[in-house]
């Protein structure tokens, strides 16, 4: 029999309506926003039951409302007895994900989660605003050839791989100028480029102000070493003790995110069922197209929670 790994979506994940059923269905669910609204001063449940989908898309407010509506998930799942049938052997999370994930195997407290991810979300807003910027997926083309396509769109400017989501599937990451002119090249490499509606330049080196803020609010925070194993999207490793919670978290916020590598990680060890916990179904759709042979199960509504015992596929 092999194992069982939960994973968290990122940003970009939120909708207006995320984590309404689990709220109302759920005691443990509607105290987690509860508990999340105390810690930051304002009404995140409101946003994220109700919206307005700006709102909800800041940066800033994006980041703790997929953080706080995970973990009602999870907690939602406790509660209704069905993760204890998932029985999770390790975990792991898309950029963002990762704190959430974090928080699953212990690390970190619920309270210093939510209160990081409101700091990186506002850190990396500020990055954004500070110089115009953007990202593009594209599709189509391997890792070489995006460093190529790159190369000839930079310029003098910043652009380079910023998210190895799944085979053929890599956002780029830069200098606004320098992402226009990749979608206008792309086709010439072979692929197929869409921008992408975001902030600014995610993990690129236009974040390093921001990941120098937050490594200050890393500092402040106490990390214990995970009591099951969590892999580092940076690193597609797992997270060896505090230190280098701390370490790999900075790094994160301008470094490329190897989500594909961290799933084949975990396959490679064993873990062939993916349980997908959160807003959306992003990774599920990823889990797809890195391994077909993998599991992937998806609870992200109150509806979804039947599928546990039954063993949902992807």
């Amino acid at each position: 029999m092999g194992k069982t790994a939960i994973v968290f979506p990122g940003q970009g994940a939120q909708v207006v309506g995320m984590g309404k059923d689990v709220a109302s269905a759920f005691t443990n669910a509607r105290r987690t926003f509860d508990q999340a609204n105390e810690i930051l001063g304002f009404d995140l449940a409101r946003i994220c039951f109700e919206g307005p989908q700006e709102r909800l898309d800041a940066t800033d407010v994006s980041q703790p409302a997929i953080f706080v509506t995970s973990v009602a998930m999870w907690r939602a799942l406790e509660e209704a007895g069905a993760a204890t049938e998932l029985r999770p052997q390790a975990t792991a999370g898309l950029s963002l994900g990762e704190y959430t994930a974090l928080w699953l195997a212990g690390a970190m407290s619920f309270e210093d989660g939510v209160r990081l991810v409101r700091q990186r979300g506002q850190f990396m807003q500020d990055a954004a605003t500070a110089v115009p910027s953007g990202m593009v997926s594209v599709m189509g083309l391997s890792p070489e050839q995006v460093n190529g396509l790159c190369s000839e769109a930079a310029g003098v400017e910043v652009l380079g791989p910023a998210n190895f989501n799944c085979p053929g599937q890599i956002v780029i990451s830069g200098a606004k100028g320098a992402c226009e002119r990749a979608v206008g090249l792309v086709e010439k490499y072979g692929g197929r480029g869409t921008a992408l509606r975001v902030a600014g330049a995610f993990h690129s080196p236009l974040m390093d102000p921001a990941a120098e803020k937050l490594k200050s609010e890393l500092g402040k925070v106490t990390f214990i070493a995970p009591r099951i194993p969590v892999v580092s999207s940076v690193t597609s490793d797992y997270y060896r003790g505090p230190d280098d919670i701390r370490e790999l978290l900075y790094q994160q916020v301008a470094r490329p995110i190897r989500w594909q590598e961290s799933v084949e990680r975990l396959a490679s060890d064993g873990f062939d069922r993916f349980a997908e916990v959160g807003p959306g179904r992003v990774l599920t759709g990823l889990l797809r197209k890195i391994n077909r042979a993998l599991t992937g199960l998806n609870y992200s509504t109150v509806e979804s929670f039947g599928g546990v015992a039954a063993g949902r596929g992807a």
